[in-house]
Order: structure tokens, then C-alpha cells, then sequence
């Protein structure tokens, strides 16, 4: 899709200075001014606690494979607990990805009877703020390296290394290198409501066509990539909005008795003396392109600011991740390997459904809060 004049107006002025990749040197009055202002400040305390229910209706006869992703992440911001299925399944398991520990329900059918499948889930959630005005001296409980890798379509050499290094140029410490890959993020991309499901997240694509229009599997994928090309451990975190946001932002929230299409990703960095940080550039997109019927388009605006603020080192708990995977090799061959898997996965007599086309491949997704 081709930039605006006044997206190309703003590359040409990135291209032109290259350590400016902050949204400070930008004039306010190139931009729209909605009036509406709210605020975003996620505090942590509170758990909640979900019931989430995915429903898959398979339009075709005959034998049949049906992948459905659970809630596999265990943290300090979310707790997974047992997921169960009922329906008309020959044969059903939880299997576990070997590499990053996702897991999913793979269940089979014979043909005798329309496939039906539904999977229900218990998590817990909760808020996330980082105090930055408290590090500490804890050590990682894991091995980061992971999370330092390339994947199939986060390559960090070439491009990615050299965007990365441009954009970081002068940092000093690792909170000011993802400061400045947030900032550039936010100001580079932008949501393109035309893109199909959560993006592709096409990295280098995005980079040498200078694609910057996309969804979260894109624009927080390569967040992602730029972080650990500049040598800071970052993660992907698949996951869906359960519940409307507490700020009043529509679009950082889900219907819960319908969440099919609420799928989202956010990432986290890792920070010494902070842990997993949470980030999220994508959704201050989000804001910017779909919260009014205005294309805002700076995000210092006060409707944008505060989310800009907030989902740096925070995040709302009306979410919850499946997983942390990329690059996930599915069960039945027709299913081949997904990027990443947030979304159900079918196939019927070795042909794979378009998870993304909704008049073929039926399923639901809902959610109910259990009052504590």
C-alpha cells in the first residue's frame, strides 16, 4: 500500500536524520488534533481469573485434524491452569512444542459426523507496571539465549542489524537501546486495518520494501527483532483480549462473549535489574489509526500520549498469552509449520483450512470472568 504524503513527508524527514528516530522532532501542527483525552495507567494487585472457550465447526466431511492453541505461560503476570475438551473427536491430547514449550490440543476425526471440537481453559491475570525507580540485583532464572535468537522471519543480520544499529547509535545502556527501537517503532510503522488476521511478520520484507503498514505480528514482531539485533534479549507473546479495557480505549480490549478476531500479540524485553519488561508499540498504533474516526497521527497527542507512556513497561491484565513459540511445526503434514500459533489450525482429508477465512473455517472464542 502506498504512504500518504504526509507519511512520506515524515520518512523522508527520518531518512534525512539518522539518530532523530524520536517522535520529539516531529511538529504537532503537521498532525490531526482530536479533543478526546483519557488516561492508561494498568496498576498490578489484582488477579482475575478467566474461562475461555474455543469452539471449532468444521464445514467439511471426511476425516480430519483439529489444532487448537491453550494458555501454556506461567509467570509473575499470568497463571495457566487445565484445559479440558468435549465433542465428537476419535482421539484427543495436549501436545508440547520441544523449543519453546507451547502447547495445543490436537484432536482427530474418523468423518462419521461433522467435526465439532470445543476446548475450555482457566487462566489468571493481572496488570503490569514497571517501577523503574526500583531495579534490582536478581539474576535471570532462565538461559536468555533463546531469546536472543533469529527466527524464520526474524532474521537479525543483514537489514535488521544494520536498522538496529542506526537506530541505537550512542546508547548507552540496554533501557535506552529499546527506548529508542519503541520510539522508532511507533513513529516508522502503522496499523493497516486491511491486513489479514495479526500480519505476517515478515521482518525483512518489511524492512527492504520499507512496508510499514501492518498489525501486531508484524509491527511488534519487529520490535522483536530490532531489540535482539541490538543485543537485548525479547520475546513475542502470543496471546487474545478477554475482556473491554478499564480506561475506555475501545480498541484495547475484547468482547468477551465474542473474542473471535481479538487475537494479539504484545512482547517483553529482558532489562538487568528489571526482568521481563512488558512492551506493547503495536496497540499505541492501534490507537492512533482506529480509536476514532480520525487517523491520528501524532503520538504526543493527549488521547495517544498516555498509552504511549503506559504500554512502555506495562500492560492492561485483560489479556493473556498462549505462548512465547515461532516457528511451530504442527501434527498433520497439511498443517506444515506456522510462524506462530495463536489462532485454531485444521485440516480435512489433507487439505488445510484458511484460519483467517471465516466463512470456511467456523470457529468461536469467548470468555467469562470468575468473580474472585
Amino acid at each position: 500500500m502506498k504512504s500518504s504524503s504526509r507519511f512520506a513527508t515524515r520518512r523522508a524527514l527520518l531518512k534525512s536524520v539518522p539518530g532523530a528516530f524520536l517522535l520529539g522532532s516531529l511538529p504537532a501542527s503537521v498532525f490531526a488534533q482530536p479533543s478526546d483525552k483519557r488516561t492508561f495507567v494498568p496498576q498490578p494487585g489484582n488477579w482475575r481469573t478467566f474461562e475461555v472457550s474455543t469452539r471449532i465447526d468444521l464445514t467439511k466431511a471426511g476425516p480430519s485434524t483439529v489444532v487448537v492453541p491453550i494458555p501454556s505461560v506461567s509467570t509473575d503476570w499470568q497463571r495457566s491452569f487445565s484445559s479440558n475438551w468435549a465433542g465428537n473427536a476419535k482421539s484427543a491430547h495436549i501436545e508440547t512444542d520441544p523449543h519453546y514449550g507451547a502447547q495445543y490440543v490436537v484432536a482427530t476425526f474418523d468423518g462419521s459426523a461433522p467435526p465439532m471440537l470445543e476446548v475450555t481453559s482457566l487462566v489468571k491475570t493481572q496488570n503490569r507496571a514497571t517501577d523503574w525507580s526500583k531495579p534490582t540485583s536478581a539474576l535471570p532464572a532462565e538461559d536468555l539465549r533463546l531469546w536472543l535468537k533469529p527466527t524464520d522471519l526474524m532474521p537479525l543480520d543483514g537489514i535488521v542489524k544494520v536498522t538496529a544499529r542506526q537506530i541505537t547509535e550512542g546508547a548507552r545502556t540496554d533501557i535506552e537501546k529499546v527506548k529508542r527501537i519503541y520510539d522508532w517503532v511507533i513513529v516508522t510503522t502503522y496499523r493497516e486495518p486491511k491486513v489479514r488476521g495479526c500480519g505476517v511478520g515478515d521482518v525483512k520484507a518489511m524492512l527492504e520494501n520499507k512496508s510499514f503498514g501492518g498489525k501486531c505480528g508484524d509491527i511488534n514482531g519487529l520490535f522483536v527483532a530490532l531489540c535482539r539485533a541490538a543485543g537485548v534479549p525479547a520475546r513475542d507473546a502470543y496471546g487474545i483480549r478477554l475482556a473491554p479495557s478499564a480506561f475506555g480505549y475501545a480498541q484495547l480490549g475484547g468482547k468477551s462473549a465474542s473474542l473471535t478476531g481479538a487475537q494479539h500479540c504484545r512482547a517483553e524485553v529482558w532489562l538487568k535489574g528489571y526482568g521481563w519488561v512488558p512492551m506493547d508499540p503495536a496497540d499505541v498504533g492501534k490507537v492512533m489509526r482506529m480509536e476514532t474516526g480520525e487517523w491520528i497521527k501524532d503520538a504526543d497527542h493527549p488521547l495517544v500520549a498516555p498509552v504511549r507512556k503506559g504500554l512502555f513497561g506495562g500492560w492492561e491484565g485483560n489479556w493473556m498469552a498462549y505462548n512465547f513459540a515461532h516457528d511451530v511445526k504442527l501434527p498433520a503434514k497439511a498443517l506444515g509449520k506456522v510462524a506462530f500459533l495463536m489462532y485454531p489450525q485444521a485440516e480435512t482429508r489433507g487439505e488445510a483450512y484458511d484460519s483467517l477465512a471465516a466463512d470456511d473455517f467456523k470457529y468461536s472464542i469467548s470468555a467469562r470472568e470468575i468473580p474472585a
